[in-house]
Order: structure tokens, then C-alpha cells, then sequence
């Protein structure tokens, strides 16, 4: 678990005084948008993601419009990315899915929601989160390597990550607390050269404390990369747990 004695309050304090607007990176006007969206988002950049949405989503905005292509038309829609092939079989066979027991609408529960060919519970907390209000923490590359610089987290996977910030950070700011801490990731805390002694969080920050220093700073081995494990039975409900992850699935 994290350390005890980490300031969590005024963390997240300053991180809310930091990025007050801060919110989904992914375009999107409805749940299924923002379902389809997080999909394509797998190792591809959001601002890649949006460029790609913008163009199919004013003609394919309903799971009716992709189940009615092949996963090839789908793949040639999304070439650009990356994971293509994969990611448009999870799209064909989902919107199959939300037509023939959904009646066409996304699920608004992590149960059912992970049940779609490549949700895991990344894709479905934002999904939660972003489209149904619902409180949630999804943990992709910048929460997992940023909670656990400032010792929110020390976890090597996203799904201990994601249960140790739920109990360390109330309830209410789930939500809020991903977006500041991705818009961290992006703007500040980067992967391969943090502004560790520019950053408002330097005192707060062992991570940085260390780099600042000099000393090599000590990271958690799956910070960099992480890959979402689609979840077991036991975490549905709702407890985060995992295996393995095929590709074009949540990364």
C-alpha cells in the first residue's frame, strides 16, 4: 500500500488549483462515442484518436452503423490507430453485442461493460465515469506512473493501482482526481524527462525529490507501459483484478 504518510489532501489540492478545467481528452456526443472512442485509444494518442473520430463518427455514430460492416470496412476506417485489425473485430463484435442484448444502448455497469470484446476496466471506467456520472478511477500510462511517483500508489499494475487511489482518495473525486492526474502526466510529469524541478508537487514528491537531487530516482518496473488485464470473475464485481490482455484491448 501507499505510505501512510502522504499528503493526499493536498495533493490533490493543488493538482485541482493546477488543472481546474481538466476533463476527457476524446471527442464524443454520446456513451457509444465515447465506448468506441477509449477503444481506439489503445497505445494511440488521444489527439490521433480524435482526428480519426471526427471523421467517422458524423456517418457511424450507432452500434447498428458499425454491425453492419465487415471488420475490414471497420479496419480501413481506423488504420491510423494502430492495432487496427484487432481493435475492429472488438468494435464489430461489440456493437453486435449492444444490438442483440442491450437494445443498442452501452451499459452503465462495470459487469456488463466488460463483458464487450476489448473493455477492461480502463475502457469501462471512463466509459463510467465520462458518460454516466458515475465515480471512477481509470488508471492508463499517466495515472499509473504519476500516483505512484507521488506515492498515491505504490503498485506495478494498473489494477492495484486503481484499488489503493480508491481508498486513499475519497469517494467524490474519483472522477476529478483521474483527470488531474492524466493532465499531470501530459503537461509535467512525462515518462523519460519530468519537470520534477519545475513542478508545484516537487515538495510532495519523492520521485522528484530524488531526480532533483541528482540521485537516480527509483520507478516502479511497469510504470512506463502498463497493460490492463481483462478482468477475472471475482473482479466483477467491481474489485479490481486481472490477467492477461490480448492485443487492442485495454492498454
Amino acid at each position: 500500500m501507499a505510505a501512510k504518510r502522504v499528503p493526499v489532501a493536498e495533493i490533490l489540492e493543488r493538482l485541482s488549483h493546477m488543472y481546474p478545467d481538466a476533463k476527457c481528452a476524446l471527442d464524443h456526443s454520446s456513451a457509444f462515442e465515447l465506448l468506441i472512442a477509449t477503444v481506439l485509444s489503445a497505445q494511440c494518442t488521444d489527439a490521433r484518436v480524435n482526428i480519426v473520430t471526427a471523421r467517422i463518427f458524423p456517418t457511424h455514430n450507432r452500434p447498428e452503423h458499425f454491425a453492419a460492416l465487415t471488420p475490414h470496412d471497420i479496419g480501413e476506417m481506423i488504420r491510423d490507430c494502430g492495432l487496427w485489425q484487432s481493435k475492429a473485430k472488438n468494435i464489430h463484435q461489440t456493437c453486435r453485442i449492444l444490438l442483440d442484448k442491450h437494445r443498442g444502448e452501452v451499459p452503465a455497469t462495470m459487469e456488463e461493460l466488460i463483458e464487450l470484446p476489448g473493455v477492461g476496466r480502463k475502457t469501462a471506467n471512463v466509459v463510467l465515469s465520462n458518460a454516466f456520472g458515475v465515480p471512477a478511477i481509470a488508471v492508463d500510462t499517466h495515472v499509473l506512473r504519476v500516483s505512484n511517483r507521488l506515492g498515491l500508489a505504490e503498485a506495478n499494475t494498473p489494477e492495484k493501482t486503481e484499488e489503493q487511489l480508491m481508498r486513499r482518495i475519497p469517494r467524490d473525486l474519483w472522477s476529478s482526481a483521474h483527470h488531474w492526474i492524466i493532465h499531470h502526466g501530459r503537461q509535467v510529469c512525462d515518462a523519460r524527462k519530468p519537470r520534477c524541478s519545475e513542478c508545484p508537487l516537487l515538495a510532495f514528491c519523492k520521485f522528484g525529490k530524488s531526480a532533483v537531487s541528482g540521485s537516480k530516482p527509483k520507478e516502479m518496473a511497469a510504470a512506463a507501459k502498463p497493460r490492463e488485464a481483462k478482468p477475472t470473475r471475482q473482479a466483477k464485481s467491481g474489485k479490481p483484478s486481472g490477467t492477461g490482455k490480448k492485443a487492442g484491448q485495454d492498454l
